[in-house]
């Protein structure tokens, strides 16, 4: 007897939506430094890319304080506020740090306070998925249906899934950004000594650009000749410094 081992369209459907998902999120998000445009992409392509989603929402927590949330229409943010306290499927699924789902709120008890509010915005379903970015920051993911019943089991593991991703991206971004803010630092640092500073200005002089335009004209003549950045400072005010001949 000859069997049919074949996968049914619809999950080999689902397994390409998925992974369009997550190249379309990391697509989105790899350039981005900052993290609350990152999580602005995030709930963006969340909404567009995943079938059957109305909208979506992201709840952060920064060392354990609010930290603002995101979401793809206005009108439904503060459904991902903290507004509720603890009562609100975003915080049960961050305290409990598993996945929190309600297909249809039309009978939920959960979060009474938060599900009325829901309903009232046409909000019929909802995933919560935790989100683990880094040691300080948390958050969950937040799919919207505006039809009670949507959610199957293909969506929890989508959202599982879209979690994961998230938080590997999202932890890309804090590091970015701490890099990009050491930078700053170090810049400012360069910037107040003396010889560093003095060639900086020279350069400005010459080429009319702003001072990190010329601290990094100058990083690159080091980097050239592979010499110590002081050094090529210091050799760049001598060089100008030395009186002319004649």
């Amino acid at each position: 007897m000859n069997l049919d081992t074949r996968e049914p369209t619809t999950n080999t459907l689902g397994v390409l939506e998925t992974a369009a998902l997550l190249r379309e999120l990391t697509a989105g998000l790899i350039a981005v430094d900052d993290f609350d445009e990152a999580l602005s992409h995030l709930v963006r392509i969340a909404r567009d890319a995943v079938p059957e989603v109305s909208w979506c929402g992201f709840t952060a927590l920064r060392a354990g304080e609010p930290a603002g949330v995101a979401a793809s229409d206005a009108r439904l943010a503060e459904l991902d506020e903290l507004r509720h306290g603890p009562e609100s499927p975003a915080m049960t699924a961050i305290q409990r740090r598993e996945m929190t789902i309600a297909p249809d709120l039309g009978g939920e008890q959960r979060w009474p306070g938060w599900t009325a509010r829901a309903r009232g915005l046409g909000v019929r379903g909802v995933i919560s998925a935790p989100v683990d970015v880094d040691d300080r920051a948390i958050g969950a993911i937040n799919l919207y249906a505006g039809t009670a019943g949507t959610f199957s089991t293909r969506h929890q593991l989508t959202a599982m899934l879209l979690a994961e991703h998230a938080g590997l991206l999202l932890a890309a971004v804090r590091d970015r950004a701490k890099q990009a803010e050491r930078a700053g630092e170090i810049d400012a640092t360069l910037l107040g000594e003396g010889v560093v500073s003095q060639a900086v200005g020279v350069i400005m002089t010459q080429r009319g650009c702003p001072a990190p335009e010329a601290l990094q004209v100058l990083r690159s003549a080091a980097s050239s000749l592979d010499i110590p950045l002081r050094e090529v400072a210091e050799r760049l005010v001598t060089t100008v410094s030395r009186p002319r001949e004649g």
